[in-house]
């Protein structure tokens, strides 16, 4: 009899299903879109009956031929740093603000003015940021006293299915990690800061680990559903940090990087990394006894696919044309420039910038562009301006943690040109496994393998992933980039100005 692990990631754009068997192997996975809703310049929600009915759907469409019963235990990843408000019924007081928003400025600078940065960075791990749970909240009280007043527990996303599934209200330590109210160095919820903040701590979920069995699949969840009433519920984590198991990034000296629209690198270490200038962040790992230290840029891919959209229409229309993908022309006429792009360099802030910079203001730039410049070293540029930046991440790391190699996963990772760059910024093992884009769900199935005892540790994930190519740096290229990297972070710094001053505007 096949065992099978089910998996939900429930993203920004949708609810990814993916099913496994408990040898590792995937199954299939199934997709269900749902909408966003951005207004009032940087607002952003979502309904969560969208999440419950985008997992109702890729539940049943998943189980289709598959025997329910044979499902060994269901487990989530989900988008972070949200705020959704339920009552004591588990019924939204209204849609859920999601971690893209960035409405609750005013709560921010009342937390700045309560408790320094350095201390708030040393409790949770992470900055003063309205782009946390805890500034929402904050907001909602301030905002809409009356929805403050009826919630009764505050929940993410994954969170909210569980109670869906369960009927409990319960979040994981990585996910608590991003409403910046858990004490990293604890695992409890921080007295410290729910005092300074004035926020009532009751309304906070049961803290648990990731692997912890939640219950059983209720008799009207699983009609909704199509799974098993009794299906054990397992916790799972942050997207995020699910990424960092999937990715095999679940223990000391590996380092993983997720390359999509933003991009973070991330390790896996005992002890947080508190950096002094605090460019970098800490989660709770999925892994017991370890943290997952990282820092995210906004645009990685996003700078590559407002170059596909706006410098390359030429090469679109012919990929079009020819039935392949645009960046495969891309990469071909990338490879055709030399390390270095001839000189010219690429700042890649096209959304502002989160880690390393923490700057909203700062702008994208070319810089040293010349006549003798040709589109390739262009196209060129904007790879290895991106990879420079995320540089400045992994050289906080390397402070502080020996690292060896880097697995990369994401779209971006596809590409063998991005990848032998990064290698040669990073002067780094390129590792890339078989799957690019699974590995957050998979991170979620194997959390609940272990979970229910089917797996005896997070070791399992070297069943599911292979290494299926190694991009090793190129010593000439490494030491040209060597001489670029300062450049480019003098680049920034003196342009910090002009990016007041454009702001302004």
């Amino acid at each position: 009899m096949i065992k099978y692990l089910l998996a939900h990631d429930l993203g920004t754009s949708g609810d990814k299903a993916t099913l496994y068997t408990i040898e590792g192997q995937l199954v299939k996975s199934r997709v269900f879109s749902y909408e966003t809703d951005y207004f009032n310049n940087n607002w952003v929600e979502q309904d969560p009956e969208d999440w419950w009915k985008a997992v109702c759907a890729t539940t049943k469409e998943i189980l289709n031929d598959i025997d329910s019963k044979d499902v060994a235990a269901v487990s989530f990843s989900g988008q972070m740093m949200g705020c959704l408000c339920v009552d004591r019924n588990g019924t939204p007081l209204r849609k859920s603000i999601i971690w893209a928003d960035q409405r609750a400025a005013k709560e921010t600078q009342i937390l700045e003015n309560a408790i320094s940065q350095d201390r708030f960075y040393r409790i949770s791990g992470h900055r003063i940021s309205p782009s946390y749970s805890l500034q929402k909240l904050l907001w909602i009280k301030n905002n809409e006293p009356e929805i403050y007043e009826n919630t009764y527990k505050m929940l993410n996303s994954k969170d909210y299915i569980i109670f869906k599934l369960t009927g409990e209200f319960v979040t994981d330590y990585s996910d608590a990690t991003g409403t910046c109210i858990l004490n990293l160095n604890t695992l409890q919820w921080s007295d410290e800061i729910i005092a300074i903040s004035g926020i009532d701590g009751n309304k906070l979920p049961t803290l648990r680990p990731s692997t912890y069995v939640v219950g059983g699949v209720t008799e009207q969840a699983a009609e909704l559903t199509g799974l098993a009433a009794g299906t054990p519920v397992v916790c799972g984590g942050g997207d995020g940090v699910c990424a960092a198991v999937g990715a095999g990034c679940i223990k000391e000296g590996t380092a993983f990087s997720y390359v999509g629209s933003s991009s973070w690198i991330a390790l896996t270490t005992e002890k947080p990394i508190y950096d002094d200038r605090m460019r970098t962040f800490n989660w709770a790992h999925i892994v017991p006894g370890y943290v997952a230290p990282c820092g995210t840029m906004q645009c990685a891919g996003g700078s590559y696919n407002w170059l596909k959209n706006e410098i390359c229409k030429i090469e679109t229309r012919e990929a079009k044309e020819r039935g392949i993908s645009p960046y495969q022309i891309i990469d071909e006429e990338i490879a055709q420039s030399p390390a270095g792009a001839n000189g010219l360099l690429y700042l890649p802030y096209l959304l502002g910038e989160r880690s390393p910079r923490w700057n909203p203001n700062a702008k994208g730039a070319f810089i040293g562009l010349k006549m003798e410049h040709q589109r390739k070293d262009i196209l060129r540029s904007v790879l290895e301006g991106v990879t420079m930046n995320l540089n400045v991440i992994l050289g906080v790391f390397k402070q502080y943690a020996e690292i060896n190699k880097m697995v990369v996963i994401g779209g971006g990772a596809k590409g063998k040109i991005w990848r032998q760059i990064m290698a040669d910024v990073y002067d780094l093992s390129i590792l890339k496994p078989n799957y690019l884009e699974e590995a957050t769900s998979m991170g979620a199935a194997v959390t609940g393998g272990v979970g229910v005892g089917i797996f005896k540790d997070f070791e399992v994930i070297n069943k599911f992933i292979k290494i299926e190519s190694t991009q090793q740096p190129i010593q000439d290229h490494v030491e040209k980039y060597k001489k670029m990297i300062p450049i480019f972070d003098e680049s920034y710094d003196a342009l910090i100005n002009i990016y007041e001053k454009l702001a302004e505007l």
